[in-house]
Parts: structure tokens; C-alpha cells; sequence
């Protein structure tokens, strides 16, 4: 059976004083500096969820400028793309109407040249008929 005896009761005090002793000096600001650590870390997780939506509203606000500014982009290509063609169809238009033009100069002056050519060889084949009339006449 158990004995109860002086020295138990002495430990027994000592024990209980030892941990008021231990409670003041080393459990209690363990116990304080476990808090703040645990507010620290709280605090630290928080500004981190923070700026983390942060994060995520910049990232959306990217795309979107992004996206606005690909269709900015696609659009002004497209207009390019409309005044280059019609450019285009402009210079080819010019260029035909150049053509025709430079052909029927060409036309009429291979035509008038074509007249002097034949009035030429009319009055060729007049003073070449005049000289056989007249050879002829002479014999």
C-alpha cells in the first residue's frame, strides 16, 4: 500500500513551487511568444491572400487590356488591309486607263503614219506611172 510520508509532502511543495516558478519565468512568455508568432503567421497569411486577389484582379485586367488591344490591333490591320486594296485597285485602274491611252496614241500615230505612208506611195506610184506614161509615149 501507499505510504504517506514527510518527504512526499515536501516533494509535493516543491513540486507545486517549481511550477509557479516555471510557469512564470519560462511558460507563460513561451506561451506569449507562441501567440504572437501565431498572430505573426495569421497576419503574414492574410497579406498573402490579399495579394494574392490582388494578383488576380491585375492578371484579369491584363487579359482584358490584352485582348482589347489584339482587337485594336486586328482592326487597324484590317482597315490597312482595306486601304491597301483599295490602293491597290486605284494604281491598277490608273495604270489600265495609262495603258488604253498609250495604246490609242499609239493607234493614231501608227494610223497618221500609215496615211503618210500611203500618200507617199500614192505620189510614188503616180510619178512612177507618169514616167512609164512618158517612156512610153516616147518610143
Amino acid at each position: 500500500m501507499l505510504e504517506f510520508n514527510n518527504w512526499f509532502f515536501v516533494l509535493m511543495i516543491q513540486f507545486f513551487i517549481l511550477m509557479f516558478i516555471l510557469n512564470a519565468i519560462l511558460f507563460k512568455p513561451m506561451m506569449e511568444l507562441f501567440r504572437q508568432r501565431e498572430q505573426t503567421i495569421k497576419g503574414a497569411l492574410e497579406e498573402a491572400q490579399i495579394m494574392n486577389e490582388k494578383k488576380e484582379k491585375a492578371i484579369a485586367q491584363m487579359n482584358a487590356e490584352l485582348a482589347q488591344a489584339k482587337a485594336q490591333a486586328k482592326q487597324i490591320i484590317n482597315s490597312l488591309r482595306e486601304e491597301g486594296l483599295a490602293y491597290q485597285r486605284e494604281v491598277v485602274s490608273s495604270a489600265e486607263k495609262e495603258a488604253v491611252q498609250m495604246i490609242e496614241k499609239a493607234r493614231a500615230e501608227i494610223k497618221a503614219e500609215t496615211e503618210k505612208i500611203r500618200a507617199a506611195l500614192r505620189q510614188e506610184v503616180e510619178r512612177i506611172s507618169e514616167e512609164i506614161v512618158s517612156k512610153l509615149v516616147k518610143v
